[in-house]
């Protein structure tokens, strides 16, 4: 049986061989075609490897572009916040002017002139707001009562004027652009 075997096992041995030697040049010729594979997926690697490189180049810019436009912005909001009514107070400062120069000239003699003064720098100053936007909130003795733009400051009884209506103005209310910044306090008629 070991005969067998081993005359078995010597053929095929003896067989095998000549499998080698044809097989023998087609594996010298894998490690060439392996490292050609090799090669070219390391230059891939590499070429990925830059272009990852790049992008993250990219990103690191991008981001503090968008850092630097955030300060910028934060930066314009608070100046536009500080110093946005700065043509405002340009149109108010020469009103100030005019009525501290009517205080200066107060005396008996001067009342009228005083007072005519006091009503043309208050028309100024109301042209100066009517410039920018500013509205006085029609409030009327006898006007409906609109709580969107009135404050009621109480209810009196009022005999010449319909129930719910303005009976006097204690202070009068302002739109800016339409919008409501200060209501009319008004007293109401029960």
């Amino acid at each position: 049986m070991d005969k067998k075997k081993h005359g078995s096992h010597a053929g095929a041995h003896h067989t095998e061989e000549p499998v080698a030697e044809t097989a023998a040049p087609a594996a010298e010729g894998a490690p060439a075609a392996g490292a050609d594979r090799v090669k070219e997926l390391e230059e891939a690697l590499a070429a990925k490897e830059a272009e990852a490189a790049a992008n993250w180049d990219k990103f690191v810019r991008e981001r503090a572009d968008l850092e630097n436009y955030r300060k910028r912005t934060q930066k314009e909001k608070e100046e536009l916040l500080k110093y946005g009514n700065e043509s405002l107070i340009m149109e108010i400062l020469p009103i100030v002017d005019n009525m501290e120069r009517a205080l200066d000239h107060v005396s008996e003699e001067s009342a009228s002139a005083v007072i005519e003064g006091v009503r043309m720098t208050l028309g100024m100053l109301q042209s100066t707001l009517k410039k920018f936007g500013v509205t006085a909130v029609e409030a009327e003795k006898g006007t409906s009562f609109d709580p969107a733009v009135h404050q009621a400051m109480c209810q009196v009884d009022g005999a010449d004027v319909p129930a719910n209506s303005v009976v006097e103005i204690f202070q009068k209310g302002y739109l800016l652009n339409e919008r409501l910044i200060r209501p009319a306090m008004v007293s109401v008629s029960k």
